[in-house]
């Protein structure tokens, strides 16, 4: 036998022993972990690996656009949408809408078909496409359009409703396009028609991701071209000076009709909105802040308000309220002092429904909080869990703290809001008539 031979049988032979050998460390580790942690969290320790790998539900980078669309918008050459005029017709003008699928509780759905129903209102006419790429679940028009008639927190729109198709795209025609979603952004640029380009952007999207794929694709349509119309100024000002956009903003509004004081009587409750399906609303943070008020006053009732927290781990004793009709909110509202809503990008529109019905509406001090309301009553706390549960202590024990509520109520209903559906459909008709540009080069 040759030397050669003998060499080649050796590596063979030691890719066989390590092909063993890792074989046997595998099996070693696990044996390791059941001595070291025990066997349920060896099995749980497992469960999640092979979880990770396999799980067929689990939410990849980039599921819930179409990457074809994706790849085919180059937002580097710039593309100029909205120069120049559309004349308006007779009947209003023609606009497609292109959406996510509604659901029952989701708030930033509900303000968008308000907003087109605006649009309705002011004359034109609306094409509402629903935009789902993913296989599962099967969006039907006819089941969703029978959920917006049995809440109170959608309109009735006239508008026709379609299943959104990449293959087909837009019918032709169409005077005005509004994207709603980072994912759907790419859709509307794609039309091939003579219309204006428009989004309506209700929170800064990219945040809702960590640094990877999604960001950068939600990023990217900032860049696109269009002109916006913003919920509050702190996210038109963000667009324009991050991104060059052009874009108007309309000022936050409550429905004093729906929201308003009733009980001028103590209160001994509080409330906390929570989303943790919305990293953005921080609701895990608000609940270390909780308990820590819980500590500080055990005897206070505590609502928790937007979810359904019977699965999760609450560290002290609750009212569990789900996510109820938006009718019954205020009876709930009235029963309580303080009011935790937290806001990592745009706020919502929880402190000031709050508000009108008496309630000292705490938030996280951030310049995002500050710039959508300017009223003395809101109390701004750093995100420090005990700062948070203090001031809520010190709001509980106000000596005035009912005639302070009332206070509050009357700041909301006096205030002289802008109609946020006027300021919306003239700005979007000054817009079709004239000429936008953006504020800068947007790359």
């Amino acid at each position: 036998m040759s030397r050669r031979t003998n060499a080649r049988q050796r590596a063979e032979h030691e890719r066989g022993c390590g092909q063993q050998g890792e074989t046997m460390s595998g099996a070693q580790r696990v044996l390791e972990a059941i001595k070291a942690e025990g066997l349920k969290s060896a099995v749980w320790r497992s469960a999640k690996v092979l979880s990770t790998r396999y799980n067929p539900f689990s939410r990849k980078p980039l599921a819930t656009v179409y990457p074809d669309e994706v790849s085919a918008v180059d937002w580097t050459t710039a593309r100029d949408f909205n120069s120049g005029a559309i004349e308006g017709r007779d009947s209003g003008y023609r606009v497609a809408w292109i959406i996510t699928p509604p659901g029952r509780t989701s708030g930033g759905h509900q303000n968008a078909f308000r907003f087109m129903d605006f649009l309705e209102k002011a004359g034109h006419q609306l094409t509402v496409y629903l935009y789902s790429p993913s296989r599962y679940p099967v969006v039907s028009i006819e089941a969703i359009l029978e959920m917006m008639r049995e809440t109170s927190a959608y309109p009735d729109l006239k508008a026709t409703f379609r299943l959104y198709d990449p293959e087909r795209g837009f019918d032709a025609g169409y005077d005005a396009l509004f994207a709603s979603d980072w994912e759907n952004a790419y859709s509307v640029y794609r039309y091939e028609g003579n219309a204006k380009r428009f989004y309506f952007v209700q929170d800064f999207e990219p945040a809702f991701f960590a640094a990877g794929s999604d960001y950068v694709v939600a990023e990217n349509t900032y860049r696109l071209g269009f002109h916006g119309f913003s919920a509050g100024r702190w996210l038109a000002r963000k667009l324009r000076s991050d991104y060059g956009m052009s874009c108007d903003y309309y000022d936050y509004a409550v429905d004093t009709t729906r929201y308003r004081h009733l009980n001028s009587q103590p209160r001994n409750e509080i409330l906390f909105y929570v989303r943790p399906p919305t990293p953005r609303r921080a609701t895990e943070f608000g609940l270390l802040a909780l308990r820590e008020f819980h500590l500080l006053r055990p005897d206070v009732t505590i609502n928790l308000v937007g979810w359904d927290m019977s699965g999760f781990d609450v560290p002290f004793p609750y009212v569990n309220h789900s996510a109820v009709d938006i009718s019954a909110l205020n009876d709930i509202y009235n029963r309580c002092a303080a009011g935790l809503a937290l806001s990592l990008t745009n706020m919502s529109l929880v402190p000031m429904e709050i508000m009108s019905s008496g309630v000292v509406p705490v938030v996280n001090d951030a310049p995002n909080t500050h710039g959508f309301f300017d009223s003395p009553h809101i109390e701004y706390v750093p995100m420090s869990p005990r700062a948070i549960a203090e001031r809520i202590v010190q709001i509980l024990d106000r000596p005035d703290a009912s005639a302070h509520a009332a206070v509050i109520a009357r700041s909301v209903e006096e205030t002289k809001w802008s109609d946020p559906g006027s300021t919306f459909t003239e700005d979007f008709a000054t817009v079709m008539r004239t000429s936008t540009h953006q504020v800068a080069d947007a790359s």
